[in-house]
């Protein structure tokens, strides 16, 4: 073999080193395309390129955080729409808790549904389904309610489940946002940034709403 390559001509041997240069260049620039990609900690195999057409959130490097912020916000809106559909379920629940309850279910579920695609699409796992709230310790501080402050707020009525369910709903949105703006500090993804926002603007705006309720 080696006999062979000494009696290779020198302008052959340039072709050939030129050819392994533009291999490995072509190599590196499609990893470059995904600054900051790290699947370790998110169970994820593989990445659907630019051109992939699986889910619009692909057209964007999802990285560890961006796995993360759904996993976690995908929870985080179902309670949302569970203590929203205990106000719709109150019959004695003034109209603007009723009000307001239906646009954040309105707003949410779709959010949940888009979430779910781009995990799918990433091949990252989804959130348990029926996940318990004592099952999201490492949410704490992200305003998710615990199972015992549900079983309150399900058996409060009139007045007093408008200011429980006011002041329950603050805190979850305040955690909403803190997790917003987390993922907006980090990612590269455009769908992943353009949902962040729109979380931190309604979630805001709902709480300036809920605070002229009390």
């Amino acid at each position: 073999m080696r006999s062979s390559i000494r009696r290779l001509i020198p302008a052959a041997g340039a072709l050939l080193v030129a050819g392994a240069l533009t291999a490995c260049s072509g190599s590196t620039g499609s990893t470059g395309s995904m600054p900051g990609m790290d699947h370790g900690s998110s169970g994820m195999s593989s990445m659907p390129t630019a051109g992939a057409t699986t889910s619009t959130a692909t057209a964007g490097a999802s990285t560890a955080g961006d796995v993360t912020f759904a996993q976690m916000m995908i929870p985080h809106h179902e309670q949302a729409v569970e203590m929203a559909d205990i106000a719709l379920g109150k019959p004695a629940a003034s109209a603007q808790v009723r009000a307001l309850a239906t646009q954040i279910k309105a707003g949410q579920d779709p959010e949940i549904q888009r979430m779910r695609g781009w995990l799918q699409a990433w091949g990252a796992p989804l959130p348990t389904d029926g996940m318990s709230h004592e099952g999201m310790a490492g949410m704490s501080g992200q305003g998710m309610m615990t199972q015992a402050d549900m079983d309150a707020l399900k058996a409060a009525d009139g007045a007093a489940f408008d200011t429980q369910w006011v002041t329950m709903m603050t805190e979850h949105h305040d955690g909403a946002i803190t997790m917003a703006k987390q993922v907006l500090s980090t990612t590269q993804n455009p769908e992943v940034k353009a949902l962040a926002e729109a979380v931190v603007k309604a979630q805001t705006d709902e709480i300036a709403t809920m605070k002229s309720l009390t």
